[in-house]
């Protein structure tokens, strides 16, 4: 059994590790929860064992070493850390979940004998301490915070930095210390990750590895580059100038001098108020335009700060209220593989539970296998988790430095775990499928929803629910199954379902029997094929028949040299590339889809569902004859499928992408970014009027 001993000697192994990764190399290794679960640890077993606190413990440090590629700076007071907090989500009662910030609040009103103090409350950046130093007015001298004694001298990189005043405005002292934090916003972060990647470079492992390692760049001209911002928040040492009495009155000082001062920052009067400021902000941080890690609550009162001092390497006046870890730290113990509505194949971690973002977590997406080959995840790995807020947990990252020897690569299943049915990954594409469309059970229900959703065979009354219960009770287990197997009687049996009902839905399946060709094949949902480009291929081909001929023949070409040369026929089709023409040719070859849609078309005298449509019109002549449309926006007056039955009624095509190809763009409101590529390739961009304008001549012969 481990003593308690060993397990200090081994914390502070781990911890003096973990910051000379991140302070020393801007490398880091493991995530911030991890570090601060590990550091919280070490302090626990230093205060129940005196004896074993150590001088070169990370306890009594504030922060990493200084690197020797900077002139050391020697703090002219130090720059200490705060104390960590943390809320109890597993606690209901709100006396219990923010026990640790009472009981801070608590230790300040019983030193300071107040019944109620005030605090200034501000939200913690994720970002970079630093110390500025003016004379005169005048910027002379930043530092980082370093070891909190000792920093490095980065005064040429934080001049780069826009937001930092060079010269102070108003009355100024002889000298006074400034203290902020240099953060990166997230999109200048977001700009640097698509960058790197597109250089073929290790992108930034976050918004404040990317600061720190900005500032910390030996060429201030790399610096210059970076989208760094600023924001003070305290003023350190100063001469021949009197501090004012409270904290708030100083952030007004430094925001008369020049310096920016985040506009979240509130007065708040006891704990009651630190808990509203606290999950307020836990509500805004999705949408701010920066990282936060959670709030600080300092006491307004500077005179009470110097009769509270400071206790080790922390001010007992001020608290750092962190918010639930949205990253923690486990172990992948299996990877299963999870079949979606058009059989995407997505791995899935299966991990050792660990509570991460307010909730337990044992499960965790790994997206496609892309992603996992990207990120070498391997089962038996200790993996980075993120869960923010309500979204998807997945898997951020693998910690290698701890990854075993019996690790084991991830391999995609050849078939799929549901059906059976082969699973395929088209050359350049992220996502592996399942090809068992229409007959995975897997992807059933969701199949079903699409198959008779308004674009596609349109069954009205026939929703997500009342799908789930003929799945479960009436064994539909495909598309032909509505039609072959649903009847008044059994409907009328179902739950909510009276005779009128099923009588009304019925004549509803009955009704869609007759459709478009189009519409069919939109129906089937065939991977990456929308509703555009299921109409173009009704266009381009005329006859199921056709198309099926054509899909056959395609596959012969699958492995040609040359892309174009791929899937000839299929590629002949506006706007389908060889992506999109491998996802129809692997769908019709498969035998099961190929048996449903034999199924769906048999008449009804045959056994099958009699689905049918009108033999194909030859191509409408007229004005817009030869030319090819894209409609984008909300048009006034008029729907989209509306614009597209007036274009082809005038000769004219409609595609679903804008290519060098369009002739012209049919924009309304909220065009998006159909219309800022019409733009980038000279394509011209009608409104509605003057598309009206190009019909005037037919109308007028009419």
């Amino acid at each position: 059994m481990t003593t308690a001993a060993e397990r200090a000697a081994e914390l502070r192994r781990q911890l003096e590790r973990a910051n000379h990764r991140y302070y020393v190399l801007d490398d880091p290794e493991i995530p911030d929860a991890e570090y601060d679960r590990l550091f919280s640890e070490l302090q626990k077993l230093e205060a129940e064992h005196p004896a074993l606190k150590t001088p070169d413990s990370p306890t009594q440090r504030v922060g990493g070493a200084p690197s020797p590629a900077f002139a050391p700076v020697r703090h002219r007071q130090p720059m200490l850390s705060l104390r960590k907090a943390a809320i109890d989500l597993n606690k209901q009662d709100p006396s219990l979940r923010h026990a640790e910030l009472i009981d801070f609040d608590r230790r300040v009103r019983e030193v300071l004998l107040k019944a109620s103090v005030d605090y200034i409350a501000e939200p913690k950046l994720d970002g970079l301490a630093v110390s500025l130093i003016y004379e005169n007015g005048v910027f002379v001298q930043g530092a980082t915070r370093g070891d909190g004694e000792t920093g490095e001298d980065i005064t040429s990189n934080l001049k780069t930095i826009r937001t930092l005043p060079l010269r102070l405005q108003g009355d100024v002292p002889p000298l006074v210390e400034v203290r902020g934090e240099v953060y990166l916003p997230l999109a200048g972060f977001q700009k640097m990750v698509r960058d790197a990647e597109a250089k073929g470079e290790k992108p930034p492992v976050n918004p404040r590895n990317a600061a720190a390692g900005s500032l910390r760049q030996l060429e201030s001209v790399i610096t210059a580059r970076r989208p760094l911002s600023f924001y003070a928040y305290a003023v350190g040492v100063s001469e021949g100038w009197t501090q004012p009495p409270r904290h708030r009155d100083m952030l007004e000082q430094l925001k008369r001098w020049g310096f920016p001062v985040s506009e979240l920052i509130e007065a708040v009067q006891g704990a009651d108020g630190c808990q509203r400021y606290f999950e307020a902000m836990g509500t805004k941080r999705a949408s701010l335009p920066f990282d936060i890690d959670g709030v600080v609550f300092k006491l307004d009162d500077l005179a009470g700060r110097e009769e509270l001092g400071s206790v080790s390497r922390e001010p007992r006046w001020a608290v750092a209220y962190k918010f639930p870890a949205e990253e923690a730290v486990t172990v992948l113990e299996n990877v299963e593989f999870q079949i979606g509505r058009t059989g995407a194949v997505t791995p899935v971690a299966r991990l050792k539970p660990v509570f991460v973002g307010g909730a337990n977590v044992s499960n965790a997406t790994l997206h496609n296998m892309d992603e996992v080959q990207r990120k070498d995840v391997r089962i038996g790995d200790t993996v980075v988790v993120r869960r923010a807020g309500d979204v998807i947990p997945e898997v951020k990252e693998v910690v290698l430095a701890l990854r075993p020897a019996d690790a084991r690569i991830v391999e995609l299943p050849s078939a799929c775990p549901v059906c059976g049915g082969a699973i395929a990954r088209e050359e350049g594409e992220a996502i592996a499928r399942c090809t068992n469309g229409l007959s995975c059970r897997a992807q059933l229900h969701g199949a079903l929803i699409h198959f008779v959703s308004r674009k596609a065979i349109d069954i009205d009354g026939l929703g997500e629910k009342l799908l789930a219960l003929v799945i479960d009770e009436l064994e539909v287990r495909t598309p032909a199954d509505i039609y072959l197997k649903l009847n008044t009687e059994n409907l009328a049996a179902l739950e909510r379902m009276g005779e009128k009902s099923a009588q009304n839905l019925v004549n509803a399946i009955a009704a869609s029997r007759n459709t478009t060709f189009g519409r069919f094949l939109f129906a089937l949902g065939i991977p990456v094929v929308g509703e555009t480009t299921a109409r173009d291929l009704a266009q381009a081909f005329g006859t199921l028949e056709a198309l099926l001929a054509a899909a056959e023949a395609d596959l012969a070409t699958e492995h040609a040299e040359k892309k174009k040369e791929r899937f000839p026929l299929l590629q002949a089709v506006p706007d389908v590339g060889p992506t999109v023409a491998a996802s129809i040719a692997h769908f019709f070859a498969e035998p099961r889809n190929r048996d449903v849609i034999a199924q769906l078309v048999r008449a009804t005298d045959e056994g099958g569902a009699g689905i049918h449509w009108p033999a194909p019109k030859a191509a409408a002549e007229g004005v817009l004859t030869g030319k090819t449309f894209v409609i984008t926006g909300t048009l006034p007056g008029m729907s989209r499928d509306e614009a597209s039955a007036l274009i082809e009624a005038n000769g004219g095509k409609c595609t679903g992408s804008v290519s060098a190809k369009t002739d012209y763009l049919l924009a309304g409101e909220a065009a998006g970014s159909k219309l800022a590529k019409a733009e980038k390739l000279g394509v011209p961009v009608l409104d509605l009027a003057a598309l009206k304008d190009l019909l005037a001549p037919a109308q007028a012969a009419s």
